[in-house]
């Protein structure tokens, strides 16, 4: 099975280190090095190196530009300026998620749209089929780019040894094209691991050079090798949505508690009509976070019940290193979704007690 995935530039570098390697949307990724607990505190305390070359990249250009990716999201993408990213969400007719995504604007009439692993495909294609009234230059460029992801802390230092760019000055959701290890690249200060950090983008032809170049710098660092076990416990601790997890097609923006993306007054785009109803009327149920009172472990399908009776499940849920205790998130109706509503998980055929708490459960002071 594992010649069927398909593989990172990176592959073999994760096999030389010993990771573990599993069947990731298709891909053959490193889910752990040496421990998902140890990985995930060195990102929370120093600096980690994910691989997250699986994502695809699309170019979206012309005249046409915008006008398509105002259609086809809910963000205003018309408040982006050079060098300046956004997180947006590519919309359903139900007023659901095709995916989350990532928006780079690198100039007037040229953008960067980032979408996730499993999705790249149906993406495009749903890209493509909108773009057909509108006429935007499309090019689907994943083969084109590599990406790596330096997390923690420390990353600062270790991306401003790569770079002459003034990491250290740049915000939060910015990002520069120069060099980085000698390469042309794009590099960006955003990650999904709730921690400050840097992902870097260039041509995959120089994974090689990029890879050594940051385990050679990162190693007065005390830089970590993570995979996709800790990728998964950091982004739960920020509240990070998983596609396919936490939300789908059928799932409203303003349901996963997005509402801040959502840009009713840009002017008409695929789902608007439904996020304005439910904007109006109010919506029936809420994503959440909460922590377990009781000993276990909540994971994903697992019910979630008031007084035994079912209101929902767990649509991501972890044991957090950072704060030694079980956590997650679930769709609760809103008359239960209030901080401090005890709610119970179903573990094992057993009812266990927890506790609506605010999120995101970590959050870092930004620079913005």
């Amino acid at each position: 099975m594992t010649n069927e995935l398909k593989k990172t530039p990176f592959h073999q570098f994760h096999i030389e280190h010993g990771a573990r390697m599993v069947d990731f949307g298709g891909w053959h990724m490193p889910v752990r090095y040496t421990g998902d607990k140890k990985e995930h505190n060195a990102v929370r305390e120093q600096v980690g190196l994910f691989d997250v070359s699986h994502m695809g990249e699309f170019l979206v250009r012309g005249k046409n530009a915008e006008a398509l990716l105002q259609y086809i999201t809910c963000n205003n993408v018309a408040k982006l300026r050079d060098g300046r990213i956004q997180y947006n969400v590519l919309m359903s007719p139900q007023g659901g998620f095709i995916d989350d995504i990532l928006v780079y604007r690198r100039q007037a009439e040229d953008y960067l749209v980032v979408v996730n692993a499993a999705n790249q495909e149906k993406d495009w294609n749903w890209i493509v089929e909108q773009n057909q009234s509108v006429g935007a230059e499309l090019i689907h460029a994943s083969e084109s780019f590599a990406q790596l992801a330096i997390q923690g802390p420390k990353a600062v230092e270790v991306v401003a040894q790569l770079t002459s760019v003034p990491v250290q000055d740049m915000k939060y959701y910015h990002f520069a094209e120069d060099t980085f290890a000698g390469v042309s690249s794009i590099i960006s200060r955003t990650g999904y691991t709730a921690s400050d950090g840097f992902e870097v983008y260039f041509h995959p032809q120089h994974a090689e050079v990029v890879w050594n170049a940051i385990l050679d710098t990162g190693k007065a660092h005390d830089l970590t090798l993570c995979g996709l076990g800790s990728r998964d416990s950091l982004r739960i601790e920020g509240k990070m949505l998983l596609y396919g997890n936490d939300a789908n097609e059928e799932t409203t923006v303003l349901e996963a508690d997005l509402g801040w993306v959502v840009k009713l007054d840009k002017g008409e785009f695929i789902g608007r009509d439904v996020l304005a109803r439910q904007k109006e009327e109010g919506v029936a149920k809420k994503w959440v976070g909460f922590e377990m009172i009781d000993r276990g472990i909540p994971r994903h399908g697992y019910p979630v019940c008031k007084q035994g009776q079912p209101i929902g499940e767990v649509t991501s849920g972890v044991y957090s290193p950072t704060f030694s205790k079980a956590i997650g998130m679930t769709y609760l109706p809103i008359a239960e979704a209030a901080i401090g509503n005890q709610i119970e998980i179903e573990i094992r055929g057993k009812n266990l007690q927890a506790v609506v708490v605010p999120t995101p459960f970590y959050k870092i002071k930004r620079q913005r």
